[in-house]
């Protein structure tokens, strides 16, 4: 049987076509075709682009700027279409749009390519992409943090232990707790903007690797697309995809933290803690126990950390062997860029939700602060009456192993073993063993005293409304 595959638009220079596997092999449409809003947008710009250096006529541009519409709306229509499957012999989004408008327009459609490479076409496709969704990732961190700073404030005034090696450490405020949350994503979003800062360069017009051989006007093509500026050097542009490596690196970090986010509250929700119950929406059960109560949405999060961590190795992997300037190999860089941005788009909205339903058990939460946590405090007592910190250490050290063996807690210790342990202790002792007093002192900027709390909740909203101006 005969080989009817098309032959590519690249195709003049072969005297054989490609073979079906090789066709197959290396077209890229079921993936790249994502892209096809904003390589139809860039077409667009290219086109008035050409007009501007004389290359089109006004009416050609009209013609192909009217057909590239036309191709636009017949791909998005083919798409909702169920099975349908892209032609695999135009390989990509960028070749496909290119076939159907020439068969739309006729030769005039052949005309937008001039000094124009796929090279520098894919490039443009990907930034313009990759600014969008940077900023959706943003309002959905945005989001997140506003639930955080709600939840944070309703359990201002509740006692939670705080851990370190998982171990009781000192109390603090569960406000206090969940806004170690607000910070850290606060540095996530800070990441992908500033990622955003260096993929706001237009790469269109450094054609395939030496520049266009036209003298289109670059800067009118970015200030057209919305781009800041434009990259400076050609070969750079067109074998740069750091812009993708910045954003996977970011979105790595992003998923440790709301992997660890949601280690806690795992724990939390066992039957051995019992600190917080989450909503039935974001729990499953069982398929043969039926009492089961899952935090399966908690424990999906934190193993797609482990896929996007994936992505961005697969991704500096082929990087970091390539010759300048394009290879191939770059078209590799697409399935992990938007994997990743679905999967950390999707655990936001999840952990948003989780987060504005869950319900916390405050006074079992209370209930279960060892009473040994108040060491520091005693520590601190006999450091502010002049003991120096390292016998201060050693004598609440003391106190907590006579505690121990007498089976009891430190604030049930009579105040004659207290002043036989050291002279500096007086009848006043008691008043240190109150959990919300040993929050309270800790007064500084970002401790989790009452006041610092309400400061650093009116940081976040600050920063918000500084946003919203």
């Amino acid at each position: 049987m005969a080989d009817t595959t098309p032959k590519p638009l690249w195709g003049g220079r072969f005297s054989e076509d490609p073979s079906q596997g090789m066709v197959e092999f290396g077209a890229s449409i079921d993936v790249d075709i994502e892209l096809l809003r904003v390589d139809i947008l860039g077409s667009i710009v290219w086109a008035e682009a050409l007009e501007k250096a004389g290359i089109l006529s006004v009416r050609e541009r009209r013609k192909i700027v009217s057909g590239l519409k036309e191709v636009q709306k017949s791909m998005e229509t083919d798409i909702a279409k169920p099975g349908y499957v892209f032609d695999r012999s135009t390989e990509d989004v960028h070749m496909t749009v290119e076939a159907r408008l020439t068969a739309l327009i006729g030769e005039t459609g052949a005309k937008l390519h001039t000094g124009r490479s796929r090279n520098d076409q894919v490039a443009l496709d990907e930034r313009l992409y990759l600014l969008g969704a940077l900023d959706s990732l943003g309002d959905s961190i945005r989001m997140l943090q506003e639930s955080i700073v709600a939840c944070a404030e309703n359990h201002a005034d509740d006692i939670v232990p705080s851990y370190t090696h998982l171990q009781q450490a000192q109390p603090v405020r569960l406000g206090h707790y969940i806004m170690s949350w607000f910070w850290m994503l606060e540095r996530d979003r800070e990441r992908f903007l500033d990622s955003r800062k260096r993929a706001d360069k237009c790469p269109l017009g450094s054609g395939a690797v030496a520049g266009s051989g036209f003298a289109v006007d670059r800067e009118f093509i970015a200030e057209k697309l919305g781009f800041s500026g434009v990259t400076e050097n050609s070969m750079d542009a067109t074998s740069d995809r750091d812009y993708l490596v910045e954003t996977l690196s970011a979105a790595s970090i992003l998923m440790m933290h709301l992997s660890r986010i949601c280690e806690d509250l795992i724990i939390w929700s066992s039957a051995e803690f019992g600190f917080v119950k989450l909503s039935d929406r974001y729990s499953t059960g069982s398929s043969m126990m039926p009492q089961k109560k899952n935090p399966d949405s908690l424990e999906l999060i934190r193993g797609k950390t482990g896929r996007v961590y994936g992505n961005l190795m697969a991704l500096l992997t082929v990087m970091k062997g390539l010759p300048f300037s394009y290879c191939r190999d770059m078209q590799e860089d697409k399935e992990p860029f938007f994997d990743t941005l679905k999967t950390v788009s999707d655990c936001l909205l999840i952990l948003n939700g989780v987060v504005r339903t869950m319900v916390f058990n405050t006074a079992r939460m209370e209930a279960a602060i060892d009473r040994s946590m108040f060491a520091t405090d005693l520590a601190d007592y006999l450091t502010r009456k002049g003991m120096p910190f390292r016998k201060a250490h050693e004598t609440a050290g003391k106190l907590v192993r006579w505690a121990q063996e007498n089976e009891t807690t430190l604030d049930r210790i009579p105040t004659e073993v207290y002043k036989k342990h050291s002279e500096l202790f007086e009848d006043d002792i008691g008043k240190i063993f109150d959990l919300r007093v040993s929050a309270d002192c800790r007064t500084v900027t970002g401790g989790a005293g009452m006041d610092a709390l309400h400061k650093q909740i009116m940081q976040a909203k600050r920063i918000r409304a500084k946003e919203d101006v």
